[in-house]
């Protein structure tokens, strides 16, 4: 399986203008295959793919040195990128949503290069790596790297540098056990599990609204391609960066979490970007990053040999978790309290235990499961909605 691995680099002054100048360069590329395919649409109505453009480039490079500067791989991995880009707008138009053509990036919108093949154009010498003209950059190496590195990817964030190694590793089973749980992911408390226990939502972007309106306000206030807008924007972004990690790192303390004491964890299937419509609670849902977390759970899961899935969410909060009778109640009341069999538990609680339960039945269906599941431990499973209702 393939696990990532990033660290934080540290170059020079020189080095960092190097860094920019193959970043500007890849994205000069992009911009120019792009407008490539568009004239060749609007000229000739022909649709160019990948291999039209990489056919190509290598007689690009020799006309054109600044484009020689960018290592070969990395500059296919460029029109990789925008053959992605390409094929999920023309799936887009076929599904019927909204189309959005692929953009030019502008001045500082190209953030990231990927060496494609590990030891062309970047390796590690020693505890340094190696980029092809850029030279040897100082890397923290904070945790061991594992495995046959695949991909090398180096990436600018704000001010800082970044780089991740696609490794190819053999997973880590833990220690076989039999205990499974239901998340419930809310508002109040970002989730409850079925056995009863509340992981507090610390809500960093409301704790840092103050400060944000403050950089924001900041910015707008600066006249515009100033020095001093400039550095008021890297000032906000570092801010957005910081509560970006702190919930990042708080999912990740959870799902390890969840990972280490449950072989199977059952999550709700959410519609996150329909919810966050709702706009009384669009910040605190945006807030919780509940994607986030069942993301990493999700890995994790893979890497140690668990199981998650994620079932239908509907009625699992109405729903009676002992006796399965329908017990409507508004979002206000917090107390589940059933008039048919007497049971009492927290609403949110007792989400957690039906979200289990649809789990647990549906594991019966592992071999009709839906194609966008699969039917391996540690891989997610989605539960046909027809069969649970």
């Amino acid at each position: 399986m393939l696990k990532a691995f990033q660290y934080r680099i540290y170059p020079t002054k020189p080095q960092q203008k190097q860094l920019d100048m193959l970043l500007e360069t890849a994205r000069s590329l992009y911009n120019r295959a792009l407008a490539e395919r568009r004239d060749a649409y609007q000229n000739a109505g022909k649709t160019l793919n990948y291999y039209d453009q990489a056919n190509q480039l290598k007689a690009l490079r020799k006309e054109d040195p600044y484009l020689a500067q960018l290592n070969f791989s990395a500059c296919q991995d460029v029109l990789r990128r925008l053959d992605k880009a390409f094929k999920a707008f023309f799936r887009r138009v076929k599904a019927g949503e909204k189309p959005g053509y692929p953009r030019f990036k502008g001045k500082g919108r190209y953030d990231s290069i990927t060496f494609p093949a590990y030891g062309d154009g970047c390796k590690v010498k020693a505890d340094r790596l190696y980029v092809q003209h850029v030279g040897l950059l100082k890397v923290k190496w904070h945790r061991p790297l594992e495995g046959q590195i695949k991909t090398v990817t180096i990436r600018r964030k704000v001010d800082q540098w970044f780089v991740s190694f696609a490794c190819e590793v053999e997973p880590t089973p833990l220690a076989p056990c039999d205990a499974a749980v239901g998340i419930d992911l809310g508002v109040k408390h970002l989730a409850i599990s079925s056995d009863g226990e509340f992981y507090e939502h610390p809500k960093y972007l409301r704790q840092s609204e103050r400060k944000l309106k403050r950089k924001q306000r900041a910015v707008s206030r600066k006249q515009k391609s100033s020095s001093r807008r400039r550095k008021a924007v890297r000032e906000l972004a570092r801010l957005h960066g910081h509560i970006a990690n702190q919930r990042k790192d708080y999912a990740h303390k959870i799902s390890r979490k969840l990972v280490n004491r449950y072989h199977l964890i059952a999550f709700e299937d959410l519609h996150v970007q329909g919810m966050a419509r709702n706009r009384p609670l669009a910040k605190s849902i945006v807030d919780a990053a509940w994607s986030q977390l069942v993301q990493f759970t999700t890995y994790k899961a893979a890497e140690a040999g668990r199981r998650v899935v994620r079932v239908d969410p509907k009625n699992t909060t109405q729903l009676c978790s002992r006796c399965g009778k329908l017990v409507p109640k508004p979002l206000s009341e917090r107390i589940h309290r059933c008039e048919h069999c007497g049971y009492v538990q927290d609403r949110d609680v007792n989400a957690a235990q039906n979200i289990l339960k649809r789990a647990l039945a549906s594991r019966c269906f592992q071999a009709r499961a839906e194609p966008s599941g699969h039917n391996v431990d540690g891989c997610v499973m989605r539960v046909p909605r027809s069969r649970l209702l």
